[in-house]
């Protein structure tokens, strides 16, 4: 008996989501194609490069939008149940509350895995391509946040760089080399860099070109003209690119791979640190979702407004996004623990549904 619940709450439950999440995903990618419209023309930028970039942002929309699709399908699918009685008909056979919540959280772990699947392997590599496309197609090179470009900062070295093109390759670098007393001692200006793969030993180096450093000694500078220079460094064009990529759409692989870069250089890392804890978070929040539908559903067996009761859960499910960003912001303002800050959003809405479903319950 129990296997064909869970069975048959998997099929309305998964079927209402998927609904819900291809109508999203149609008008999301709508409103990517309109925004796309103004670089039509832009270098070999065409309509069909624009189609191919919205598609190519698929996964990571689906990343986003698949827990609100839970949320709605969820409720979608038990209010549906409550109203053809069918959910009072389960009660009266013996399916208790607690036995409910244990199938919503197996019926869950699918969405759960899926979540996790596209956030950690397919979103981050078709975003990537997208943008790298995206950029290739209407011959620019990547925007910075700052005029002067790139700030990293790299063991006793400061680097700024200018360009960073599709190919990832760098133009106009500026390199600032310091003593253990902090002290300026050189400066370089290179005019491209293309990084050499890894060799056997594991270790990769950039080869900068038209090279010119100036060298601050004691008593005098000295400037020289290597041309070309080889440069061994930790920062590899993985690490230089996530710092045009939002922390939220990072992998889990490379959020830790440049929290320990930063950690290594004494930098704040609470931003990535953050995000890495809502990334490992938010698959598990397709539970809290199916959770926080339960209440609703019950409540229906006993009364009428399911549209409300429908359109009262979106709204938690929005208000949910709102607290999550709101708490990242705080958490990087009051220097909260990372763990503290990713994870609060979501036992506030699971204590909301434990309440919920006890006063139904008290009824």
């Amino acid at each position: 008996m129990s296997r064909i619940l869970l069975t048959y709450l998997a099929r309305e439950i998964y079927g209402a989501s998927l609904t819900v999440l291809v109508v999203f995903l149609w008008l999301f990618a709508f409103f990517d194609f309109v925004n796309e419209l103004d670089n039509i023309g832009r270098g070999n930028y065409q309509i069909y490069h624009a189609l191919a970039y919205v598609v190519m942002l698929i996964p990571s929309r689906t990343y986003e939008l698949l827990p609100v699709a839970v949320l709605i399908g969820s409720l979608y699918a038990l209010t549906t149940l409550a109203r053809h009685s069918e959910i009072t008909v389960m009660r009266a056979s013996g399916l208790s509350t607690r036995r409910m919540l244990v199938m919503l959280c197996l019926v869950g772990i699918l969405p759960v895995a899926l979540i996790y699947v596209f956030g950690e392997y397919i979103a981050p590599t078709t975003e990537s391509a997208a943008r790298q496309w995206r950029l290739t197609s209407t011959d620019s090179a990547i925007s910075q946040q700052l005029r002067s470009g790139l700030w990293v900062k790299d063991g006793t070295r400061v680097v700024n760089v200018r360009t960073l093109q599709p190919d990832r390759s760098m133009e106009r670098i500026r390199v600032f080399t310091f003593d253990e007393a902090n002290v300026l001692r050189s400066i370089a200006d290179a005019a491209r860099g293309v990084y050499v793969q890894a060799d056997e030993k594991g270790k990769g180096y950039w080869h900068l070109t038209g090279v010119t450093r100036t060298d601050f000694f004691d008593d005098h500078t000295a400037l020289a003209s290597p041309d070309e220079v080889i440069w061994e460094s930790a920062l590899t064009p993985e690490v230089l690119s996530v710092l045009m990529v939002l922390p939220e759409r990072m992998s889990v692989t490379a959020l830790l791979a440049y929290i320990g870069h930063l950690r290594e250089n004494q930098q704040n890392a609470n931003l990535y640190e953050i995000a890495l804890w809502k990334k490992l978070t938010l698959p598990f929040t397709a539970l809290v979702m199916m959770i926080l539908a339960l209440p609703f559903a019950l409540t229906h067996e006993r009364s009428g407004g399911a549209s409300a009761k429908v359109f009262l859960g979106v709204m938690l499910g929005v208000a949910f996004y709102l607290l999550n960003g709101m708490f990242s912001s705080l958490g990087m303002i009051n220097s909260w623990p990372p763990l503290t800050a990713a994870i609060t959003p979501s036992l506030l809405f699971l204590a909301a549904a434990a309440v919920m479903l006890y006063v139904v319950e008290r009824r």
